[in-house]
C-alpha cells in the first residue's frame, strides 16, 4: 500500500494492475472522468476548460483543510474559536468565489453543464454542512453553526446551485437524505 501510496492515506485508489496509486479525491475524480466516456465535458472539453476545472479543484482543497480541521475538532469537543474564525472565514471565501463563478456562466461553476467543479463542491458544502450535528459543542463557546440562514442569503447563487445539485438524479439518492437528516 505504502509503494503506492507514499502518503498512507485514504481515499486511495489503484490502477487495474495495482501498481499505480492515485490519492487524494480529487486525483481520483479526475482519473475516472478520464476513463470515462468522451466528450460528456465532465472534466471540460479541451485544454483551457480542464485547467479551468482544475483550478476550482484546487481551490477547494485548500478550503477542505480548513473545513476538514473544523470538523474534527467539533467532533472531538476540541473546537476553538480560532478554528471556528478560521472555518469561517474559508467558508465565506468559498462560497463567494463559487456564487460569483455561478453568475457568470448561469447554471454551472465552469461551463454550461455539469462538471467536476460542481461535484467537489457539492461534496464540500455538504460535508461542511456536517457541522448541524455538533451542535452543542458551539453552544459551549456560544457560537452559532456558520452554515445559517445569512450565509444562505449571503450567498445565494451558490446555496441554490447547490440545491439544485441536490436534486439532480446523479446526487439525489445520497444527498437527498443526508439534507433532510435531523440535526
Amino acid at each position: 500500500f505504502i509503494e503506492a501510496h507514499p502518503f498512507g492515506t485514504v481515499p486511495a485508489a489503484f490502477s487495474p494492475d495495482g501498481r499505480v496509486g492515485i490519492f487524494e479525491s480529487n486525483s481520483i475524480m479526475r482519473a475516472v472522468a478520464r476513463l470515462g466516456k468522451h466528450g460528456t465535458g465532465l472534466y471540460g472539453d479541451d485544454p483551457y476548460s480542464m485547467s479551468r476545472v482544475d483550478s476550482f479543484l484546487d481551490a477547494s482543497l485548500v478550503f477542505a483543510r480548513d473545513s476538514q480541521i473544523y470538523l474534527l475538532a467539533l467532533a472531538n469537543d476540541t473546537v476553538t474559536k480560532e478554528i471556528y474564525e478560521r472555518a469561517k472565514g474559508a467558508l465565506e471565501v468559498y462560497l463567494a468565489a463559487i456564487n460569483n463563478a455561478v453568475s457568470v456562466d448561469g447554471v454551472f461553476i465552469t461551463s454550461g453543464r455539469l462538471t467536476l467543479a460542481d461535484i467537489c463542491f457539492c461534496c464540500e458544502y455538504a460535508l461542511f454542512m456536517r457541522e448541524r450535528k455538533r451542535k452543542a459543542s458551539l453552544s459551549t463557546l456560544q457560537l452559532p453553526p456558520i452554515v445559517n440562514p445569512d450565509i444562505e442569503s449571503e450567498f445565494p447563487l451558490a446555496i441554490g446551485h447547490f440545491r439544485r445539485l441536490c436534486e439532480h438524479a446523479a446526487f439525489s439518492p445520497d444527498l437527498g437524505p443526508f439534507l433532510h437528516e435531523q440535526t
